[in-house]
């Protein structure tokens, strides 16, 4: 209080943007500063004494957090406090907007998709080079067991920390303003696709250790398919019996029968014999 009666007035300055500059400046410095001052630590393992020591803390703060929240009135979320709320973040999104300058949209050239494609290539192989070795740690029913009760304790926990809501009615309206909204982005999806992707092939360099790889995989491929074809060799399929495939299965063995015993031929040799005697009995 005493603070602030002798303060006087002040006149207030605009924010300009080389204070802006100034201000990233000082954070900057600050941020290096504060990395040159500290020293070097050691690192201690996490054993599971300090994990529940950990766990122990934060059940204790979580206690005295709520027993120091007193008691306050709730109040009901009405229709005028949602109206009031959407325009304020309609005014936000119109600011926001306004305070975006004007651009040069640039076409989207083959020359860029492949540097793209070869610049997303480089981060894969470096992050992979970067990365350091590891020791894997068996999962353990333990391991398991906390695991399991931590995300019932997150859940638990997150129910606590929700408000209550104000339900609103699914109306006829508002499914038909749901279905539109999906049918404008359906087509707004399939415009981009046909202008963007459609008619367009994807040009991938040929190099040797692509090659070496395809090659690679078609005699994994090769193996693993000689390999499942020896397991199931003399294995079957059990088929069900029914009265329609018995038939089938007769019908099949009389053609079969008919085939290999030439009963069809001599059908044929006395149906011709049979028209000559006819003929010869009409003309006699």
């Amino acid at each position: 209080v005493l603070y602030k009666e002798s303060v006087g007035t002040g006149t207030p300055t605009p924010v300009t943007p080389e204070m802006e500059r100034v201000k990233r400046n000082q954070e900057i410095c600050s941020s290096v500063l504060y990395k040159e001052n500290i020293g070097k630590a050691t690192p201690t393992p996490v054993t599971p004494e300090m994990e529940r020591v950990k766990r122990n803390q934060e059940i204790i703060s979580s206690v005295l957090y709520k027993e120091n929240v007193g008691k306050v009135t709730p109040t009901p979320i009405t229709p005028e406090m949602e109206r009031v709320k959407r325009n304020q973040e309609i005014i936000s999104s119109v600011l926001y907007k306004e305070n975006v300058g004007q651009a040069t949209p640039t076409p989207v050239t083959p020359e860029m998709e492949r540097v793209k494609r070869n610049q997303e290539q480089i981060s894969s192989v470096a992050y992979r080079e970067g990365l350091g070795k590891a020791t894997p740690s068996p999962v353990t029913p333990e391991m398991e067991r906390v695991k399991r009760n931590q995300e019932q304790i997150s859940s638990v926990l997150y129910k606590e920390h929700m408000a209550k809501g104000t339900p609103t009615p699914l109306t006829p309206e508002m499914e038909r303003a749901k279905r539109n909204q999906e049918n404008i982005s359906s087509v707004l999806y399939s415009d981009s696709f046909r202008k963007q992707v459609q008619g367009k092939a994807a040009y991938v360099l040929d190099t040797p250790e692509m090659r070496r790889v395809r090659e690679t995989q078609k005699h994994i491929s090769t193996v693993k398919y000689h390999e499942d074809f020896e397991k199931s060799k003399g294995s079957f399929t059990p088929v069900v019996t029914d009265p329609i495939t018995e038939r089938v299965k007769k019908n099949m063995q009389d053609f079969s029968d008919i085939s290999y015993r030439g009963i069809q031929r001599r059908v044929v040799q006395m149906e011709r014999k049979r028209v000559d005697q006819d003929q010869e009995n009409l003309t006699g």
